[in-house]
């Protein structure tokens, strides 16, 4: 698999359940506060300048489209969207 232009390849890294002060457990759906998501980058594409394979990233969480490969979900994204690299 290879992206290709600003396109990047990511595997998102799921937040673990988050217990409130009153005793709920919000699963990563119910937490409207997270504006951003963080992955591992799986691909780059040709003219991706900023993050290599295997960077830690935030990626604004309405950005990109899954895609389904061997039975494994990747979400793709573009080079615009990343906000952070750890």
């Amino acid at each position: 698999m290879k992206a290709v232009g600003k396109y990047i390849v990511v595997n998102e890294i799921k937040d673990v359940n988050t217990k409130t002060k009153g005793g709920l457990l919000l699963g990563e759906k119910q937490r409207e506060d997270l504006r951003y998501r963080q992955a591992t980058i799986v691909n780059v594409g040709t003219d991706v300048k900023v993050v290599n394979k295997k960077d830690k990233i935030y990626f604004d969480r309405h950005a990109g489209f899954n895609i389904e490969l061997n039975d494994k979900i990747y979400k793709v994204i573009k080079e615009q969207d990343i906000v952070i690299v750890i």
